[in-house]
């Protein structure tokens, strides 16, 4: 029992920082903004309908922008909840969230709503250190975002139909006295599809300044080309600070980066999960890192990505490149050991190989990645 309250005591403080559960900041107010008190005005909650729950929702037209929160005051954003009445992938893909802060003209968030809330190819129900949906049927988000003088989100409907229900709550506080280091959280989305042969699938893009890599959401649509063959053999790389040719940060394999081994299911843990694993009929896999325990920090620099590789059979493969599809054999694993294809003397060792032994190959897939970060500029 000591143990376990030890556990939730360090957990509590982890999340709240060196504030303790039992401790009230000076100079701090707390506020909810929703459809029944937009921006979570003192003392104005819950007016409609005689305060009978007479504004709980709205509809989102088509081409329409609802601001969720627009505030001119220093504080932080410590929640989101929404819920919509169309949680199809097409309205979650068209769905466009962005977040402002400090006056700037640029969001420093501007990701398709699903995808956004790890939900690339689907809502799942999940729960994780960042994200979670409890039902598959709502979006929450806790992940802590400051901002020292105003804040804005907005909700941007960009299909072609309306969106009958958009309900929301983001919990917030205002601060008179916020920490001067405090950085502004950001996401940015990419997608890579129809690349190249040996083109890498982008995570995060380079950006420049002083921050911390959050982690990442990743949706793949798999090329069914390459039929039932493994996807994730590719390798995330991490370009840090004058990083050149080649990274300081360099993994070995997708299933390895999010925890697992020797390929994935679906799960969901606090740091790391792959929510959708199917590559038979949606042909689809997702998954997520939080580089929460494990933090990347830069001080002037940071790019990321992930190499599209993968691996099958060598009687699959050559067969595949037979028929003429698109990809590159990069190596050959055997009981008689590992042969690099691109090393000296290495020309035959595809040809060479048994029927069962394993082939790794480049091959393009279609990629959609949403990157989490801190930086020290809005």
């Amino acid at each position: 029992m000591k143990k376990l309250l030890v556990v939730l005591i360090l957990l509590a403080t982890t999340r709240l920082g060196a504030q303790q559960l039992y401790q009230l900041p000076a100079g701090t107010q707390s506020h909810v903004s929703s459809f029944e008190n937009l921006n979570g005005v003192k003392g104005q909650g819950g007016k409609d309908n005689a305060t009978a729950k007479g504004h709980a929702f709205e509809d989102l037209k088509a081409g329409v922008t609802k601001t969720l929160l627009n505030i001119s005051s220093a504080g932080m954003i410590q929640r989101i909840w929404v819920t919509i009445s169309d949680r199809s992938p097409a309205m979650m893909r068209s769905l466009r969230l962005r977040m402002y802060w400090d006056g700037s003209d640029k969001p420093a968030v501007d990701v398709p709503f699903g995808d956004f809330f790890v939900a690339p190819a689907g809502l799942k129900t999940f729960q994780s250190a960042l994200f979670s949906s409890p039902e598959g049927r709502s979006f929450i988000c806790t992940i802590p975002m400051p901002f020292r003088k105003s804040a804005r989100v907005t909700l941007t409907n960009e299909a072609a139909k309306d969106l009958e229900l958009l309900f929301f709550d983001i919990d917030f506080i205002t601060q008179t006295n916020p920490a001067a280091d405090n950085l502004y959280f950001h996401a940015s989305w990419t997608r890579t599809a129809g690349a190249a042969i040996g083109e890498d699938a982008v995570l995060l893009p380079k950006v420049t300044g002083k921050g911390r890599f959050l982690g990442v959401s990743v949706g793949i649509t798999l090329n069914p080309a390459y039929g039932r063959s493994w996807w994730g053999e590719g390798e995330v790389k991490c370009w840090l600070d004058g990083d050149q040719k080649y990274p300081t940060i360099n993994g070995t394999g997708a299933e390895d980066y999010i925890g697992t081994g020797w390929g994935t299911g679906a799960f969901a843990n606090q740091y790391s999960g792959c929510l959708v694993a199917d590559d038979s009929v949606q042909k689809q896999y997702a998954f997520y890192r939080w580089h929460v325990p494990d933090a990347i920090y830069f001080e002037k620099e940071c790019r990321v990505v992930i190499q599209q590789i993968g691996g099958y059979g060598a009687k699959e493969v050559r067969d595949m490149q037979a028929r003429g599809v698109a990809l590159k054999p990069i190596s050959v694993g055997s009981k008689k050991g590992f042969r690099g294809l691109f090393e000296p003397g290495q020309n035959n060792a595809l040809a060479e190989a048994d029927a069962d032994d394993w082939v790794n190959f480049y091959r393009s897939d279609d990629y959609a990645a949403t990157a989490y970060y801190y930086l020290d500029t809005p």
